[in-house]
């Protein structure tokens, strides 16, 4: 039998992880990096470039042989640059930050360099470890009650975002629900938010096989700032258990997106304790606030939900993904949530005392998130981060200062955090008699525009709501390199776009 011919590739053999190039490029895309951001105010904030842009200007497949770094990084900037929106621009005020740091950014850099796949606490230690210890961290700087903590039997987890935050806690709830009633019941399971809840909910409540029909949106009203009541709630619980529904899941909402509307926890959960319903708190984008004490109020009543999230990758310093999800109740996540097929077995898991949270969330694979937020906490510490927000508040406190001096605007609903929600006022703008269009749909097509041609322009950049109707454009102060001279400028070209406008209507 002769021998199996050898086998050669073309070129010479690859080395991924070869340490001196890895030194050479790394230095070359940091250097990148740090250019982008001492230039990132000069880019226009929102991309200008039309659907399709970059296939013509890419080749229709890829390279047989190697091309140098430097090319590439050539080519990142030629190509690739012109279709971002620069979230890190201190003239982005569009929907909320997603602010980074020198301590997110080499966070992300440990954790990618390492790249351990942390399902267990087998595969990597550390991971599991150092997560649990930064989650108790981060619910003590949040006065979270005890029995979130691991310390009190709880437990913190760091899931991408809070759209499976949401999600794992709903399956949790709808386990621990349909042991009792049978699971040939999931049909009358109904899960409940306001009008202004983020539509993760519902995205939820659809993969976890809720019945679309028992999904609820509470009406809120501008008499309650757009925050769900207790009255609402009960009403709406009272009449789906006379047809003979179940109530499972309430989430309520501290800094809604479209006003950052916080919901009254306190009374929202009394009524929902009285069912047994889950209660998860929702606090995406303002959670990071409540460190501050001067803000914690907004979380009071927390003692009595179930589980509680918030988001470190909008205003927190930490780059994206991380979302921070407590839960009081850890071993219904992993009811719900845990498979052992026998080539995950070990020693330390069988004898139960270590945390896997491949069983607290959807996916088997997870990425060392923990690391980032550790290193974002012991760079800048409490006292930092606290000023780094107030910062923030001051900010959007004298842009609704600004508006105040121009009587043509009005901020629409109360500013709760770095958030403003304001308009051209209807008082400016008539009716159009010939159209059929009322004044209220006027000022809303009106204010529409106004936000387009703002945003064309490419010098700052904003985005909307609707609500109770009425068009809103959300000023949302949270950028890491925003600073006052941005702010001023950014209400200056505000007015300069109102004048045109308001002088062609």
């Amino acid at each position: 039998m002769g021998s199996l011919p050898e086998i050669r590739s073309e070129g010479t053999l690859i080395k991924p992880l070869d340490p001196e190039e890895f030194r050479k490029q790394g230095h070359l895309v940091i250097d990148f990096l740090a250019d982008y951001y001492k230039n990132v105010d000069k880019y226009p904030v929102r991309s200008q470039v039309e659907p399709g842009y970059l296939k013509t200007r890419l080749p229709d497949s890829a390279p047989t042989n190697p091309e140098p770094i430097e090319e590439i990084l050539r080519d990142v900037q030629k190509d690739i640059v012109p279709g971002l929106t620069h979230w890190q621009s201190p003239n982005y005020f569009a929907y909320f930050p997603s602010s980074g740091s020198i301590a997110g950014f080499l966070g992300e850099m440990l954790s990618t360099g390492f790249n351990v796949v942390g399902f267990n606490w087998m595969s990597s230690p550390a991971a599991t470890e150092l997560e649990s210890i930064v989650m108790d961290w981060l619910g003590k700087m949040l006065q979270l009650p005890s029995e979130f903590l691991f310390s009190g039997g709880g437990g913190g987890v760091l899931q991408g975002t809070t759209c499976e935050a949401i999600l794992c806690t709903m399956v949790a709830a709808r386990d621990q629900m349909l042991r009792k009633i049978g699971r040939e019941n999931i049909n009358k399971l109904v899960v409940y938010g306001s009008d202004q809840t983020h539509s993760a909910l519902q995205k939820a409540a659809q993969i976890a096989g809720i019945n679309p029909d028992n999904f609820r949106a509470v009406s809120t009203s501008r008499d309650t700032a757009f925050g769900l009541t207790a009255e609402a709630l009960r009403a709406q619980i009272e009449s789906d258990v006379e047809s003979g529904l179940v109530p499972l899941f309430l989430c309520a909402t501290i800094g809604t997106t479209s006003s950052t509307a916080v919901d009254p926890l306190t009374p929202l959960c009394a009524v929902a304790k009285e069912l047994g319903i889950w209660v998860h708190v929702d606090a995406a984008y303002a959670g990071s606030a409540c460190i501050c004490p001067e803000y914690r109020h907004f979380l009071d009543g927390v003692e009595n939900a179930d589980s509680f999230s918030f988001n470190a990758h909008k205003w927190f310093l930490t780059t994206l993904d991380c979302c921070c999800l407590w839960v009081k109740n850890p071993s219904a996540l992993v009811k719900a949530l845990s498979t052992y097929p026998e080539y995950l077995r070990n020693k330390a898991s069988d004898t139960k005392q270590v945390i896997d949270y491949k069983d607290w969330q959807i996916t088997l694979s997870r990425r060392f998130r923990s690391l980032k937020l550790w290193l974002v906490l012991r760079s800048y510490g409490v006292a930092n981060l606290r000023k780094f927000l107030r910062s923030h508040i001051k900010m959007a406190k004298n842009f609704q200062g600004l508006i105040g001096t121009d009587k043509r605007f009005e901020v629409v609903v109360p500013r709760n955090f770095a958030t403003v929600c304001f308009r051209i006022s209807p008082i400016e703008i008539g009716g159009n008699q010939q159209m059929n269009v009322s004044k209220e749909e006027a000022t809303n097509n009106v204010n529409a525009k106004l936000l387009e041609i703002i945003n064309e322009s490419g010098k700052i950049y904003m985005t909307h709501a609707v609500v109770g109707g009425v068009y809103v454009m959300r000023f949302a102060v949270g950028a890491s390199l925003t600073e006052n001279r941005h702010v001023n400028l950014a209400w200056n070209i505000v007015q300069e776009h109102a004048n045109a406008l308001l002088n062609t209507l």
